[in-house]
C-alpha cells in the first residue's frame, strides 16, 4: 500500500512539474516582419498546448552581446528550455555551451547556426536552398532564360541570405544567357529595399529581373519600380521569399511576379512542440524541417488563410 502510494505520489509530482513548463525565447529582431509572425505563432501554441507552457520573449536587437544576456539571464532562471532565432549565424558557440552545459534544452529556430550542434540542442526551420532554387527557377522560366539578374540580399550575417542566394545560383548554372549585374544588401528592409532599386534605376543599368531574398526588399524594388514608370511584372520580374500576409497580397496586385511560402506558423508550432518533447525527455530530432513552397498568382489563394 505505502509502495503504491508513494508511486502515485511521485506520478503527481512529476504532472505537477510539467504542467507549468516555463520557456525562454530571444528573438533577433522584434521589428523583423516574420519574425513578428513566428513570435505570434509560438505564443498561440503555447496557449493551445494541454500542459501549460509559459513563454518569456526577449528581443535581442540585433545585438549579439545582448542574446548572449538574455540566454544567461533564463539560465539563471532556470527555465525549462531556450528558444532561439540567432542575431548572427556564426556566433552562436557561447550560447550553445552555456545552455547545453547547464542541462537545458535548447533550440534554434527559422536561422541556422553554423556550427554543429551537439546532443540536447536541435534545429527547427527550413532548408533556405530550397527557397532560393524554387524562386530562380520561376524567375527564369519568365525570363526565357536570358537577360539580367539583380540580386537584394539579406542581412549577411544570416545563414538564410547565404543558403537561398546559393540556391538561387545553383539554378543560375544552368542559365548560362542570365548574367548577375547586381548582387548587393538591403538588409531584409523594405525601405532600403526601395533605396537600392532607385539606386540601380538611376545607375542605367539594364535589369530584367530581381531575385530578392525576401518579401520586404522586393516590395520595396516594386515601389521603386513604380515611382519610376517602369511597370513590375512585365519591364522587371521580381521574386520574393517568405509568403508574408504583404508579400501574399504583393503577389495577388501583380507587384511581385512570385515568393516563395516561408512557413511561420510551422516552425512556431513545430517550436513550441519539440521544446516540449524535450523537457519530457522524449526522442527528437536534430533537425525539423519545414518545407518551402513556391507561390505564383496561379495558387495564391490557397495560402491565404494558413
Amino acid at each position: 500500500m505505502k509502495k503504491r502510494y508513494a508511486l502515485l505520489l511521485s506520478a503527481l509530482i512529476t504532472t505537477s512539474a510539467l504542467a507549468d513548463m516555463r520557456i525562454g525565447v530571444t528573438i533577433a529582431q522584434f521589428d523583423d516582419n516574420f519574425l513578428t509572425y513566428l513570435r505570434e505563432a509560438m505564443a498561440t501554441q503555447a496557449k493551445g498546448m494541454p500542459d501549460g507552457v509559459t513563454l518569456q520573449f526577449e528581443d535581442a536587437r540585433g545585438d549579439v552581446v545582448r542574446q548572449l544576456s538574455q540566454v544567461e539571464s533564463f539560465i539563471g532562471q532556470k527555465v525549462d528550455a531556450v528558444i532561439v532565432t540567432p542575431v548572427d549565424t556564426a556566433a552562436t558557440r557561447n550560447i550553445t555551451e552555456q545552455a547545453t552545459k547547464a542541462g537545458i534544452p535548447l533550440l534554434y529556430v527559422n536561422r541556422r547556426p553554423q556550427e554543429k550542434l551537439p546532443d540536447g540542442a536541435v534545429y527547427i526551420g527550413s532548408d533556405e536552398k530550397l527557397a532560393g532554387r524554387l524562386q530562380m527557377q520561376y524567375l527564369a522560366d519568365k525570363m526565357g532564360g536570358k537577360g539580367n539578374l539583380a540580386i537584394m540580399l539579406g542581412l549577411l550575417s544570416n545563414d538564410a541570405t547565404h543558403g537561398r542566394t546559393a540556391g538561387v545560383k545553383e539554378v543560375l548554372a544552368q542559365y548560362p544567357e542570365i548574367k548577375i549585374v547586381e548582387e548587393q544588401t538591403a538588409e531584409w528592409q523594405r525601405d532600403k529595399g526601395m533605396n537600392l532599386m532607385n539606386d540601380w534605376l538611376v545607375s542605367g543599368r539594364k535589369i530584367d529581373a530581381v531575385s530578392s531574398n525576401n518579401d520586404e526588399m522586393a516590395i520595396g524594388a516594386a515601389m521603386a519600380l513604380r515611382q519610376s514608370g517602369t511597370t513590375s511584372g512585365k519591364d522587371i520580374v521580381i521574386g520574393g521569399v517568405d509568403g508574408t500576409p504583404d508579400g501574399l497580397a504583393a503577389v495577388k496586385r501583380g507587384m511581385l511576379s512570385a515568393t516563395v511560402f516561408h512557413d511561420a506558423k510551422g516552425q512556431g508550432k513545430a517550436a513550441v512542440e519539440t521544446a516540449v518533447k524535450m523537457i519530457k525527455k522524449e526522442s527528437v530530432p536534430s533537425v525539423v524541417d519545414i518545407p518551402f513552397e513556391l507561390v505564383t498568382p496561379d495558387n495564391v489563394e490557397s495560402f491565404t488563410n494558413r
